[in-house]
């Protein structure tokens, strides 16, 4: 029988509306991912110096070049002679803005600062052993110091370096490297946590309870999963980081141990419910078989049960990383927020998420910070693809063994 032209013509724009969506929602992400990139990258061609300042040297100093840890080192004192960095032998004389009045009265200045760029232009003249930290506007016209280059931001600097001080002056740090490990120290400690507990919850309700019990329990694991993270928070501050402060005689609870408590909470629901329908998915025929050889219960769970459904606990368990790798806001409350490499785990530490928000509201649009903030996207928008594609190829590898 012949379909009516007006089905026909309802169908192909039912399934032209589909396509669409499809294609704008890809369209969407692809776009999204583009412009996460092309932010951030445009970091590595940026000088670390604060925007708008430069460093000056008297002219005959043959240093000319400085890489942006060199200039953190002198300004800290910690670098205190041109020898060290390939000048003459002379002590290091540090100048900044604020420091004016030691060399020139505010008579000399001027009421309105009008003679301030040629003092400060006389003073980089007059101190051979001089570095001053001066707005780039004061060395336009008749300076006679001499501008030295600040190198760029390079990629190993950015993922080897071991300082994250994207606001200091005069030049930014911008080393990922803490975030990183923060991320992936608060992850491990809680997919330590969850994992264990997950699996026994999720072969107690497949295995064991009884479908009235578990009628009961599966409903209040779901709703686990729907508490908002801020809530999750909120318990970690009240709850567990005055917990953690008083059973270690810590000085805070703020430390990476308060974070993976709270996102072992947070990844359970998912290791449960993934764990626990790949346990379900076991043949009957190999349970029974099993059992009707003499072996118990639990030898059947784990002789029988375990081994056939361990990609699907596997793929449980990278999915319950990849809800702690992406957490923002628990983490934000509970960890700390120091940006340091993490030793121990009742050490406050920094995770990317958390820095991400914590501070982009407070960078400039465009400035290195603010890329350096796009990077991180990056760096988590990877982690979380390399998790997703491992638990895609470990789906597909069970499909093709229980053919």
């Amino acid at each position: 029988m012949t379909r009516p032209f007006y089905k026909k013509l309802f169908e192909k724009i039912i399934e032209g509306i589909l396509a669409l969506s499809g294609s704008i929602t890809s369209l969407a992400v692809l776009l999204i991912v583009i412009f996460l990139f092309k932010e951030g990258l445009g970091l590595f061609n940026r000088s670390p110096i604060a925007e708008g300042f430069v460093l000056a040297v008297n002219k005959n100093n043959p240093v000319s070049i400085i890489d942006s840890k060199t200039v953190k080192l002198i300004f800290d004192q910690e670098i205190t002679n041109w020898e060290s960095i390939s000048g003459k032998k002379d002590t290091i004389i540090l100048f900044r803005l604020e420091d004016i009045n030691l060399y020139y009265t505010e008579t000399q200045i001027g009421s309105n600062l009008e003679n301030l760029p040629t003092c400060i232009s006389r003073l980089t003249d007059s101190i051979p052993n001089i570095i001053a930290f001066i707005p780039q506007s004061y060395t336009k016209e008749n300076f006679k110091g001499k501008v030295i280059l600040p190198r760029n931001i390079k990629v190993g600097e950015f993922f080897g370096g071991k300082e994250w001080y994207p606001t200091a002056e005069p030049s930014a740090q911008f080393g990922v490297l803490p975030l990183l490990l923060g991320t992936l120290w608060v992850s491990l400690g809680a997919i330590l946590l969850s994992l264990p507990l997950g699996l026994a919850v999720a072969i107690y309700m497949a295995e064991v309870a009884k479908p009235r019990v578990r009628n009961i329990f599966k409903p209040i694991i779901e709703l686990l999963a729907g508490i908002p993270s801020v809530i999750y928070g909120f318990f970690g501050l009240v709850v567990i980081v005055p917990l953690i402060q008083s059973l270690f005689n810590l000085p805070v609870g703020e430390t990476a141990l308060a974070g993976s408590i709270i996102l072992a909470i947070m990844a359970l629901p998912t290791i449960i419910t993934i764990a626990e329908d790949s346990i379900r998915t076991t043949p009957r025929s190999m349970k029974e078989a099993s059992l009707a050889l003499g072996a118990s219960r639990w030898q059947t769970i784990y002789r029988i049960v375990l081994p056939y459904s361990i990609s699907g606990i596997t793929a449980a368990a990278i999915l319950g990383i990849g809800r702690a790798v992406g957490e923002t806001m628990a983490v934000l409350m509970v960890t700390g927020n120091a940006a340091v490499i993490p030793h121990s785990f009742l050490q406050p530490v920094r995770t990317i998420p958390a820095t991400i928000a914590a501070e982009l509201g407070e960078s400039s649009q465009g400035g290195p910070h603010y890329q350096a903030l796009f990077i991180l996207g990056c760096i988590l928008f990877i982690l979380t693809l390399i998790i997703n594609l491992t638990v895609e190829y470990i789906s597909s590898r069970n499909k093709l063994a229980k053919r």
